[in-house]
């Protein structure tokens, strides 16, 4: 799904090419995109109005409208969604999930724009959402949302990581956590900092820690940079049989945080496990063995 690269592509492209232009229709009537507002709630708040500021936590989208009272256009892209802001000349600007060398096929599938603002210069932005799992309403709320990834300093990452003792895989993609990191940008993350998805993140050494926050800074600006996390170096290694880029040894497939995570089988070894011991209360009574 977008991962915050891919959600920051979308917010520059609504920065880039859609503010400052007199809305003049909203077509809200998807109502399971749309929901929990009715149809015509969304379109009434915002006409008339402009997209003053484009903003992003980790994969929530919001943007900001002028007036009095002025609403706030929540954003989520789902699993699929792309955003594209058409100019009056007819250009589009787009950005969202990464569609590879396909040629963008919104033209023949207008039933796809889940989400529709039109401006009275004759441009539109649109939500285009194959899958229908984004999500658009009016003053979403954030915080719940942890800190951006992109953002976090080391203190509070160091925090964060230590307060909880589940895999370090399963702690980087919650969201309440640190916002942003979806699966394939923390397998890129943990693959460049050496670090076990497995091992918990209370156990994680200050230099790991240290190391992992450095390398998730640099993943995500690479990313953005790049096009997008399907860029990292080792996502394409992420298939039975392949090898890792940087040591040679065999990638291993294992699942953390329910989702399915490939590592180095030497740089980023399983964690041994103790066999837990049983609980004293379910041992019942002694009883000697019979000789």
């Amino acid at each position: 799904m977008p991962e915050l690269p891919e959600v920051e592509s979308a917010r520059a492209v609504i920065e880039r090419s859609a503010l400052a232009r007199v809305i003049a229709h909203v077509d809200d009537t998807d109502t399971w995109e749309c929901r929990p507002h009715a149809p015509g709630e969304i379109r009434d708040a915002l006409l008339g109005r402009r997209l003053v500021a484009a903003h992003r936590r980790g994969k929530t989208l919001w943007v900001e409208t002028s007036g009095s009272d002025a609403p706030v256009l929540g954003i989520h892209l789902g699993m699929s969604g792309r955003i594209l802001v058409s100019a009056p000349s007819g250009g589009v600007d787009e950005g969202g999930d990464y569609v590879g060398m396909r040629p963008q096929r919104t033209p023949l599938k207008p039933q796809w724009d889940r989400f529709t603002v039109t401006f009275e210069d004759g441009g539109a932005l649109r939500l285009f959402d194959k899958r229908r799992l984004g999500r658009v309403r009016l003053d979403p709320d954030i915080d719940a949302l942890g800190p951006d990834a992109g953002e976090v300093r080391l203190p509070a990452f160091r925090d964060l990581l230590g307060r909880s003792h589940t895999a370090v895989k399963a702690r980087l993609l919650d969201q309440h956590a640190v916002a942003g990191i979806g699966n394939l940008l923390a397998d890129e993350t943990l693959w460049q900092a050496a670090v076990a998805p497995e091992q918990p993140a209370d156990e994680l050494d200050p230099d790991e820690v240290a190391r992992l926050h450095r390398e998730l800074r640099k993943a995500i600006r690479s990313a953005i940079r790049h096009g997008g996390v399907h860029t990292g170096e080792i996502i394409e290694h992420r298939k039975a049989g392949d090898h890792c880029p940087r040591c040679g040894a065999p990638m291993r497939r294992t699942v953390a945080g329910g989702r399915t995570t490939w590592a180095c089988s030497v740089e980023q070894p399983a964690p041994s496990v103790t066999p837990a011991r049983p609980s004293p209360s379910r041992l019942g009574p002694w009883t000697p063995t019979p000789s």
